[in-house]
């Protein structure tokens, strides 16, 4: 109970939160208590808190409008347009109130929070190769926008591209030659929670390059029906595949790069 009083919520000092000076304190999200805190009949149920209780008698709709009074503001307009307010979640599904640790809003404890929704995300991110989410080195919200700051996005920026280059800053381009996939979507070749390939592929090469470009009369069918690669042997097939040669898949800025071989 006096947990409160230990985060911004509860701070008598501070003039804009419920206890400032003037301010209803815990009815000033809770709405009057008349009916909770009167007298009951023995054997009678005492009526909920409104709003917040795990039993109140407020939707989700009717408690979020309690916090997006004070904090409409820091969520934004695209809360509106959110998947999070489709599906009907209320603030306190998410974040602790009277905490004064809020799980949700710090890095080495918010996937936990986010798992308990979202579980095939835990098992990616537990694959052989993926974002430092386990490692605390990441957020959810290093890429997620779970309030909808950018309106028809979940992402932290207006697309995916756009996201990834926050840290991938030299795949970004332009570049003189461009591999059309990169410049469209990162996710048409990354799996962007986890993966079991390496650089979190969707697909090992030469399968996912083969995926988009024929390999006919091309040296990279690793496996027909007689074994490894026995009607086009090819030792170019052996490691890296296909980047062997086109090393710079991302993009080339060489004058002679079209094929990104350099």
């Amino acid at each position: 109970m006096y947990a409160i009083f230990r985060t911004p919520h509860g701070r008598p000092g501070q003039n804009t939160g419920p206890f400032g000076q003037g301010q209803l304190q815990c009815e000033a999200c809770h709405g009057p208590g008349d009916d909770h805190a009167g007298r009951v009949r023995r054997g009678q149920e005492r009526p909920p808190v409104p709003h917040f209780a795990s039993s109140g008698t407020g939707s989700a709709e009717a408690g979020n409008a309690q916090c997006l009074a004070c904090h409409g503001s820091d969520v934004g307009f695209g809360w509106h347009d959110a998947a999070h307010n489709f599906e009907d979640l209320a603030c306190v599904d998410c974040h602790r109130l009277h905490d004064p640790f809020d799980p949700v809003r710090q890095a080495d404890s918010q996937a936990d929070v986010c798992y308990e929704c979202h579980q095939p995300t835990r098992t990616e991110m537990h694959k052989a190769f993926a974002h430092p989410v386990v490692e605390d080195k990441m957020a959810c919200t290093s890429c997620h926008s779970p309030h909808g700051d950018v309106v028809g996005s979940e992402l932290v920026r207006a697309t995916v591209n756009e996201t990834c280059d926050q840290c991938h800053a030299e795949k970004r381009g332009p570049y003189l030659w461009e591999h059309a996939p990169v410049a469209e979507d990162c996710t048409t070749c990354h799996s962007p929670h986890g993966s079991n390939q390496p650089a979190m592929l969707t697909q090992r090469a030469p399968v996912l390059c083969q995926s988009c470009h024929s390999q006919t009369g091309h040296p990279s069918v690793a496996m027909d029906t007689g074994g490894l690669a026995s009607g086009t042997p090819s030792r170019f097939l052996l490691g890296e595949s296909c980047l062997n040669c086109h090393s710079q898949v991302h993009g080339s800025n060489h004058p002679s790069g079209s094929k990104l071989m350099r």
